[in-house]
């Protein structure tokens, strides 16, 4: 009889080890991607505050737009070679300098963007924002409510909002501008919350390996970034 009860205590003192392993790896990887993060965000909206503040710099990169353009193609070669290369962005250091590259040229790209709006206008977006990204964080982690489920919904959304983009060019109407942000940062609203619940893993369906810190920084990075852009629009356009 002793015998049977030791076999069957191990298999449970076994399993509750690795629970908590699994569980001190996920939030070790949230730390990560966190902290991953934040440094993103802090190299972009310094980028962003450079070109609101110092005039000099705002005139030289309006005079020579082939800056803008590099740091474009930079950012969208970097993105391309982080998302569809998995052994790339597994590969320390590598990955952190792929991702290194695309946050200062993605900074100097929506700095120069940035450069038509006025400061408060600006000093308006970021305020929002860091605020709807906190109260999103925040309900992400409290809720109930599984949205790594509807990745498939979202994608829809996502190409539906390409499709009015592409036709909202041929209509330069203030009001198709805040319909088309507005969806926008909606959309993106709960891109953030996706993500960021994948990031987190538990009992949501869908969970990001804790191999991939790079590829849940980058993809929260995007949600933060597009949400700002957005936000930014709406203000233009209002304010206009």
């Amino acid at each position: 009889m002793s015998h049977d009860y030791e076999n069957y205590e191990e298999p449970l003192a076994g399993g509750a080890s690795m629970e908590f392993s699994e569980k001190s790896i996920r939030m070790a990887f949230i730390k990560k991607v966190m902290l991953i993060l934040m440094a993103q965000l802090t190299v972009t909206f310094g980028i962003i505050a450079v070109f609101t503040l110092v005039e000099e710099v705002r005139v030289f990169t309006r005079e020579t737009p082939g800056l803008f353009w590099g740091a474009l193609v930079l950012s969208i070669v970097c993105l391309i070679a982080l998302s569809c290369c998995g052994s790339l962005r597994r590969k320390h250091p590598l990955n952190m300098i792929f991702l290194g590259i695309f946050t200062v040229c993605e900074g100097f790209v929506l700095g120069c963007a940035s450069a038509s709006f006025t400061k408060d206008e600006i000093l308006m977006a970021v305020g929002i924002c860091v605020t709807v990204t906190f109260a999103l964080t925040l309900f992400a982690f409290q809720t109930k409510i599984d949205f790594t489920m509807m990745g498939g919904f979202l994608f829809v959304g996502l190409i539906v909002l390409m499709l009015f983009g592409f036709l909202a060019i041929f209509f330069h109407d203030r009001i198709t501008n805040i319909v088309y942000s507005s969806l926008g940062a909606l959309l993106f609203s709960f891109y953030l919350v996706f993500d960021i619940q994948m990031m987190i893993g538990g009992n949501h369906k869908y969970s990001i390996s804790p191999e991939e810190y790079v590829f849940a920084a980058l993809n929260i990075y995007l949600d933060v970034i597009n949400l700002f852009t957005y936000i930014l629009s709406i203000i233009g356009n209002v304010r206009r």
